[in-house]
């Protein structure tokens, strides 16, 4: 039966047979991801024109040097594609490894490098790593293989998810270290959405939750500036011009980009008012220049992208690939997590933290790292369309 469906499948397309198919090339994903890439582009000029034209005397100083990392991520992103996920599976140790030992080398004096008052870059020359962009990746890799080698145990057993936490909280310390809050947030976030997807019990997941959320508060005031933010958050007016003064700066623009906004290029905030305007806050100058309707666009395209991911997830799960359904699940969840906690410091609803909006702003680590998440994705996709399956109304061709 199986070698007659496979010898009609050489000839007939999965849609005959009337079942779900997904797509090879998932054309959304792609057109999503490189319209956000090239947007992104655009945006990082726009923003920081005037600024690096006055530090650097090149206007275009920002584009050259973004445009050479969004090559260099196009290079990685084509190379990430050859690369089967079973390496990944079973090389996630190793990543894990890397993790760690990238995120203690920015803590060594002479290999990381300071900026803004952080230890979060190794320098290469003029070139600076966020180890933290890689590091994440490589955990939630790890995370999805051990999810698979330890199913039972995790839907079973207290220790099944408390082993991975160990080594989440050996991330964190690290992280905290540096310091970067936004990273550990994150790279919870997902990996707490991981692990509920796996298939632990309520009761556990709760707990586990209330614990991380816990924690989490007791660092965000256990610290004097993250709690000098807290307050600014509530009524940052109340100090526009000390603490409040980038998150008022970033509301102004968006009360100037009113519903259209005031067209490319014609951002006053980016004139030396508003701090970060290329990277951080790079979705306030697009409220401004392209208004209400450019800024939902844009919140939109996040939320398909995600949207995207997870469902790549699902279907992956649909048809057994299960390491490729918890690792979709977790880089879906991370790049929505992100985009999510930077659009809502912009906006005012969060406290204000240094995170890129993915995809988007000014940075290679960041920009590096999403194309390696984008390489990531596609691989998975095209295998469900190659998978072998003939299982409740699923049926995709195969493909060696």
């Amino acid at each position: 039966m199986i070698q007659a469906l496979r010898s009609k499948a050489k000839n007939t397309t999965a849609s005959e047979y009337g079942g779900r198919v997904v797509d090879s090339f998932d054309s959304v994903f792609v057109l999503t991801a490189a319209f956000l890439l090239f947007f992104g582009l655009i945006m990082v000029t726009s923003a920081s024109m005037e600024v690096v034209s006055e530090k650097f005397g090149d206007p275009l100083f920002h584009f050259y040097r973004q445009g050479a990392f969004l090559v260099a991520g196009i290079i990685g992103f084509l190379i990430t594609l050859k690369i089967p996920t079973r390496f990944w599976q079973e090389f996630g140790w190793v990543l894990l490894v890397l993790a760690f030992l990238l995120l203690v080398a920015v803590l060594v004096p002479g290999i990381g490098r300071e900026v803004n008052g952080s230890n979060r870059w190794i320098g290469f020359g003029s070139i600076n790593l966020q180890a933290s962009e890689i590091a994440k990746i490589f955990v939630l890799i790890y995370l999805a293989g051990y999810l698979v080698r330890r199913q039972t145990e995790v839907r079973s057993q207290w220790s099944g998810f408390l082993k991975p936490m160990v080594v989440l909280a050996l991330m964190i310390v690290l992280l905290l270290a540096e310091p970067d809050f936004g990273a550990v947030v994150v790279l919870m976030g997902a990996s707490l959405g991981m692990i509920f997807l796996a298939g632990v019990r309520l009761q556990q997941f709760i707990i586990l939750l209330s614990g991380c959320l816990s924690a989490m508060a007791i660092m965000a005031v256990s610290q004097s500036y993250r709690m000098q933010r807290l307050v600014t958050f509530t009524d940052p007016w109340a100090d526009q011009f000390g603490s409040g003064y980038q998150l008022t700066q970033s509301l102004i623009a968006f009360g100037r980009g009113d519903l259209f906004g005031m067209g490319l290029g014609n951002s006053v905030q980016k004139l030396f008012y508003l701090p970060e305007a290329h990277t951080d806050f790079v979705f306030a100058v697009i409220a401004e220049e392209f208004g209400v309707v450019g800024a939902v666009f844009t919140v939109g395209l996040y939320l398909l992208l995600t949207l995207r991911s997870l469902e790549i997830g699902k279907s992956a799960n649909a048809v057994g690939l299960q390491f490729q359904a918890y690792l979709a699940y977790g880089l879906g969840l991370m790049l929505g997590g992100q985009a999510l906690i930077n659009i809502g410091v912009n906006i005012g609803l969060l406290p204000t933290k240094g995170l890129t909006l993915p995809l988007l702003s000014y940075g290679g680590s960041s920009l590096l790292a999403v194309c390696f998440v984008v390489g990531l994705l596609l691989p998975i996709a095209f295998k469900l369309s190659c998978y072998d399956a003939y299982h409740n109304n699923i049926y995709l061709v195969r493909c060696d």
